[in-house]
């Protein structure tokens, strides 16, 4: 189940955000017990680096990640910790 629930992260994500660079790790494992776990929905470290983000607050970012990812947040994602840059701020 987590890598199907990885590639429909990456897919969404891909088509709205065309990314430089992307990483998803599941941390799901290191919920188990958590109230959020018990109903099968997923824990998810996100990275991101788009040129889309350029010259966007974060809390702007953070809304283009969740509209992509769209009805995944109700059916898929219980937690989602973001890490999103535009490319000139990576080193």
């Amino acid at each position: 189940m987590s890598a199907l629930r990885i590639a429909a992260i990456r897919a969404r994500i891909e088509h709205a955000l065309a990314p430089l660079q992307l990483e998803i790790v599941d941390e799901s494992h290191l919920h188990a017990g958590h109230a959020g776990a018990r109903d099968g929905r997923g824990h998810f470290r996100v990275r991101i680096v788009a040129a889309a983000f350029a010259d966007v607050p974060a809390v702007r970012r953070h809304q283009l990640v969740y509209a992509a990812l769209g009805e995944l947040m109700q059916t898929d994602i219980h937690a989602l910790a973001l890490d999103t840059r535009a490319p000139d701020e990576v080193k």
